[in-house]
């Protein structure tokens, strides 16, 4: 690959859930964008990606964790009430997960790591057709979520990725100039 065909992949890749709802996303290839993930940067080695394929029923148990978590965290109820439904808009869904480290530093850095991976998953999707859509987990409901995942309690959710095959193209978002200073 050169440059140009990056650019153009980079430049190509869409924040959309814009998807066919009933087709399948194979394990195959959810499998390969997740090793993909895994050549990002990673700091001392310390391998802290962690993922989790929802599918079928399971979103909607998803959906009811976070939307429990979040209202006992004191969330609106139309929140809650949305958080219910909205990991059922893809049939996929990919949670990620970034390893605690042994001191706040490495923590911060395999969180840097994992950031640095989903971009790669996300490239990854596009280059497969997929349409992609990088979710926070909701305030509070981190730990319900590692939890649901079977993550150990100290594990942060760095990504809840919406995947789908996309049945039409979005347009790109103007973005500013990079803030690039010179220094000689």
């Amino acid at each position: 690959m050169d440059l140009d065909a990056l650019d153009a992949l980079v430049r190509s890749r869409r924040t959309s859930m814009i998807v066919d709802p009933e087709r399948p996303v194979p394990h195959d290839l959810v499998t390969r964008l997740c090793e993909l993930a895994t050549w990002a940067p990673n700091h001392k080695r310390t391998w802290p990606w962690r993922f989790v394929l929802v599918e079928g029923d399971a979103r909607a148990r998803l959906g009811e964790a976070i939307a429990d978590a979040m209202e006992r965290h004191g969330d609106p109820a139309e929140k809650v009430a949305k958080a219910r439904g909205k990991y059922l808009r893809t049939p996929a869904t990919l949670v990620i997960g970034s390893a605690a480290g042994d001191s706040p530093l490495r923590s911060a850095e395999n969180r840097d790591a994992v950031a640095a991976g989903v971009q790669n998953l996300l490239l990854a999707a596009t280059a497969a057709g997929l349409a992609s859509y990088w979710g926070s987990c909701p305030k509070g409901a981190n730990d319900e979520v590692a939890g649901w995942c079977g993550w150990a309690s100290d594990t942060h959710v760095s990504a809840i990725v919406y995947l789908g095959w996309a049945t039409r193209t979005v347009e790109p978002p103007e973005r500013p100039a990079p803030a690039l200073t010179f220094v000689a």
